[in-house]
């Protein structure tokens, strides 16, 4: 059985916190971040609103990924081991369609790319308000320093709008407080996640 989870939500919201405890806990987990599909600099277009266009859909290699995680529902055991996550074996009595592999799709813009909204089978999306999430953002080491000014002149502006065109595509999207403790949100998704788990088998 495959199961994908998507894990969205606001920049620095906790959402790398929640996947990579997710990871150790669920059965032959893997993982797709979307940060890794970010294009080189170069390529990334200087906005009207003076700022390198990093938190657009555009700033993304959306086919790759999507490519990605064709590979993994294609073959997951072969992309488990090639990204170094152990399998657990099948035994010989085991039915191979009860084997579970989940796959966890981690990334800000998760919900706004047409050919990704089919694949999910459960979704979730971490929100924080604008004062926590500036707080937050002000203290994170990125490799492209900030310039002053993104965050209130791009990256909340842009949040806004894909946030508003994510709720009118009224996907089945689960909201979660990104201001509870990081424990509350990790128990509340692994429980619901088990128990939909179960259900499925």
């Amino acid at each position: 059985m495959k199961y994908i989870i998507g894990i969205g939500g606001v920049t620095n919201g906790g959402k790398t916190t929640l996947t990579n405890r997710l990871i150790k806990s669920l059965p032959n987990c893997c993982v797709v971040h979307q940060d890794d599909f970010f294009k080189p600099q170069d390529q990334i277009e200087v906005g009207e609103d003076g700022f390198r266009q990093w938190d657009v859909i555009t700033s993304l290699d959306m086919e790759a990924m999507v490519n990605t995680i064709k590979g993994w529902a294609e073959n997951p055991v072969k992309f488990a081991r090639s990204h170094g996550v152990a399998v657990s074996p099948a035994t010989e009595a085991s039915d191979p369609e009860k084997e579970i592999h989940v796959l966890i799709v981690e990334g800000f813009l998760l919900y706004n790319y047409k050919p990704l909204l089919e694949v999910y089978d459960k979704c979730y999306y971490i929100a924080i308000p604008y004062d926590e999430c500036k707080k937050r953002r002000s203290t994170r080491n990125y490799t492209v320093p900030d310039p002053p000014g993104l965050f209130d002149g791009h990256v909340w502006p842009m949040h806004l709008k894909y946030r508003m065109e994510m709720e009118k595509s009224r996907m089945a999207i689960e909201y979660l407080d990104g201001l509870k403790s990081r424990d509350d949100i990790y128990n509340q998704v692994h429980e619901d996640i088990q128990n939909t788990l179960l259900n499925r088998l």
